[in-house]
């Protein structure tokens, strides 16, 4: 009975790995030869033993890593975020530590720095893309050498630079250029009208609204006095008031986009101004 019990009691162990000798001082060698790993940060960690899935690290070469190079820890977020946590834990809970609540409050903080510094050198890039667009668009306007070439650049390349649909520049008259053949002759980019509907068609009518240099708004005209049968696609436009000096009828520059977001109310104007500055003194040279 007893020699049955001892024989299942050597049944029952488990045969040791191949390769692996089962005796105490032959298992701690295999200890030691599974336990050699190199680790290099930043990189992988390479184990040296064969026949196991376990990956134990040679801790002493990673001290002396994380002493030569500290920037490594301290630059990695996460890593920081772990060792404040299991600093935390090892206090005990009665014990509050500030020191992670304030690298919480830093780390909010600098994303709202991040986020605002990326919102900055975005608003620079399309200032600076604006920027480029209106001297295109001036050196382009200054090209022509009669007044029938500039009002084609005008409706043409201008047009194209700005990115706009439509380009109208709006004069006004005493005759309100009602059957005057020569205006017709130049073109869809010139039109003619009666004094006082500048004023009327930027402030729609209303009383009281004011005037400024340029206005940006979102909507389709109410009238297709200026884009014809274009103002069924104009969802947005900017306009220029235009000063010719004394003596001139007021003067107008219109752009129309199909784009509703293409002039917006919240948009800066300093660069429509100064293209709109440009514009006027060219003017008073073709109407000198």
């Amino acid at each position: 009975m007893c020699g049955e019990r001892a024989s299942n009691r050597h049944a029952s162990r488990r045969a040791a790995p191949p390769g692996l000798d089962p005796t105490p001082a032959k298992r701690a060698e295999n200890c030691r030869t599974y336990s050699k790993a190199r680790v290099d940060l930043p990189g992988k960690v390479e184990a040296s033993g064969t026949g196991m899935n376990d990956v134990a690290v040679d801790l002493d070469e990673l001290r002396e890593k994380i002493l030569s190079e500290p920037d490594v820890i301290l630059d990695d977020r996460d890593i920081m975020r772990a060792l404040i946590e299991a600093n935390e834990k090892a206090l005990g809970t009665n014990i509050i530590d500030l020191r992670g609540i304030a690298m919480e409050r830093l780390e909010s903080r600098l994303d709202r720095l991040e986020d605002t510094h990326r919102s900055v050198i975005a608003a620079a890039y399309d200032n600076l893309a604006g920027t480029n667009q209106i001297h295109r668009a001036i050196l382009e306007m200054l090209d022509p050498v009669t007044f029938e070439g500039f009002l084609k650049g005008l409706g043409n390349e201008v047009a194209a630079i700005l990115r706009v649909d439509c380009i109208r520049l709006v004069l006004e008259s005493p005759s309100g250029g009602e059957g005057e053949p020569a205006v017709h002759k130049l073109g869809d980019v010139l039109s003619v009208v009666e004094p006082g509907f500048i004023d009327t068609y930027v402030t729609q009518g209303r009383e009281g609204v004011p005037m400024r240099q340029v206005t940006l708004r979102q909507l389709r005209p109410n009238s297709d006095r200026l884009y014809g049968d274009a103002t069924r696609w104009i969802n947005s436009e900017a306009l220029l008031r235009l000063d010719f000096g004394e003596g001139t009828q007021r003067g107008m520059l219109a752009l129309g986009a199909e784009d509703p977001h293409q002039f917006r109310p919240n948009q800066a104007t300093d660069l429509l101004g100064f293209f709109a500055g440009v514009f006027e003194r060219q003017m008073r040279r073709w109407l000198a």
